[in-house]
């Protein structure tokens, strides 16, 4: 074991891989239970949703370990899970069953460019300012669905949208729940996240407004209501509307997960050269968890940022990533834990990881109009339509027309110029 995972090279230990697999876990938790609440929105049955999310977790982050030996753990994606419940289901009013259908379609999609190599031509393509931005405005998205279903913004005749509130027990324990998370979180407590929500949740039981479980270990839900639907609907994916979800689901993981590779390889040490070794296993793990886990019965699985406080604390191997895969397994005994985790619960963990996306509008060239406007457009969008797939379409739309007026025409890859066309038609033929 310490010579497949070269553990003298890396200069590490069982000890080290250990606390850092198990670091890497406790920071990314929360989707276990954030995952069933959002998509139990969009109709899907919570209990299979929570074993769908640990199995696709664990699998993408085992295979990521004892293939392609990174410290980098796989899960359900933030933003993903959004896109696919608020906008495609609810929004678009397409059926549960078959955006599975597409996420699977995104996967199968990975994988064909993975295993030709044509996916670095596609990041490439993409200007970073849009990738910036559309990494921002899902921010503001997630954050805004917490904000909403905490009632700590609610909806006016008015204005549309106000302040809730705040005097209402929901709202106030959200508030609660922020507050211990974002002091955690500034004094550097690995797992923040998870333990603001473990807080949340044990004074909402407290105070009398959420019941307390009882029990706390318990059979594993069936996965019998999720699982293969994407397989018996897949025939319905082959329209306009489901091909632009597909593209979206793509786009959206596509950028997720090759940051989230080179930022955490770059700590790791693993880096050389400016390439990533291993890079096309890497992709491999990502795409494959991507299909397993629509197969299972979730949204996209993406390589978790998260992974980033497991390097922290040492890891550097295969193995600390085998150590998260196996906690994840572990943690399908825990879901009776998921009837406290009401939406006051999981509001400050969707808020924080809203302020943690829309760090990178930093990045972005505020000074040039021709790249600000397009990335506004994507980052504004997003939160006001509910919708990231408009928050996309609207900023890569605008980006060559910008650009092409500015005189800097040949700075735009004809793969943006496909792009235009596609998004034009989602304008044309879905937008009500």
């Amino acid at each position: 074991m310490e010579r497949y995972f070269a553990f003298k090279e890396n200069n590490t230990t069982y000890k080290k891989e250990s606390i850092a697999g198990l670091t890497t876990f406790l920071s990314m938790a929360y989707i276990l239970f954030v995952n069933p609440m959002v998509l139990g929105d969009a109709g899907m049955d919570k209990g299979a949703v929570f074993t769908a999310t640990a199995l696709a977790a664990a699998l993408g982050t085992l295979i990521m370990g004892i293939i392609a030996k990174y410290p980098i753990a796989l899960a359900p994606g933030m933003g993903l899970n959004a896109f696919f419940a608020y906008s495609v289901v609810l929004v678009m009013g397409i059926p549960w069953q078959t955006a599975l259908a597409g996420v699977f379609m995104s996967g199968i999609i990975f994988i064909f460019i993975t295993l030709f190599k044509i996916r670095e031509t596609i990041i490439n393509a993409i200007p970073q300012d849009l990738k910036f931005a559309a990494a921002s405005g899902i921010g503001l998205f997630i954050a805004f669905i917490g904000l909403k279903n905490a009632g700590i913004i609610a909806e006016n005749k008015a204005t549309l949208v106000s302040l809730g509130d705040l005097t209402k027990g929901p709202a106030l324990l959200a508030i609660f729940g922020f507050v211990v998370t974002i002091l955690m979180m500034v004094r550097n407590v690995r797992g923040g996240i998870f333990y603001g929500m473990v807080l949340t949740a044990i004074a909402g039981i407290s105070f009398g407004l959420i019941d307390a479980p009882t029990k706390i270990v318990g059979a594993i839900p069936s996965l019998e209501p999720t699982f293969g639907q994407a397989f018996s609907h897949f025939d319905q994916i082959f329209t306009v509307k489901m091909m632009i979800v597909v593209l979206t689901f793509f786009i959206v993981d596509f950028f997720d997960t090759a940051g989230t590779l080179m930022a955490v390889a770059s700590q790791a040490g693993i880096m050389k050269d400016n390439k990533l070794p291993r890079a096309g296993k890497a992709l491999l793990a990502d795409s494959s968890a991507i299909a397993v886990g629509a197969a299972l019965g979730t949204s996209s699985t993406t390589a978790y940022i998260e992974s980033a406080s497991g390097v922290a604390a040492g890891g550097r191997t295969g193995f600390t990533s085998v150590v998260t895969g196996g906690l994840f397994l572990l943690a399908l005994f825990f879901s009776p834990l998921l009837v406290v985790v009401t939406p006051s619960v999981t509001a400050p963990a969707l808020i924080i990881v809203g302020v943690l996306m829309v760090s990178v509008l930093r990045k972005i060239e505020w000074e040039k109009l021709e790249i600000a406007v397009p990335a506004f457009l994507t980052l504004i969008a997003m939160p006001l339509t509910y919708s990231i797939a408009t928050g996309i379409a609207l900023g890569f739309v605008m980006y060559p027309v910008t650009m092409t007026v500015k005189g800097r025409v040949k700075e735009v890859h004809p793969i943006m110029w496909v792009l235009f066309l596609i998004f034009i038609s989602y304008f044309v033929f879905l937008v009500e």
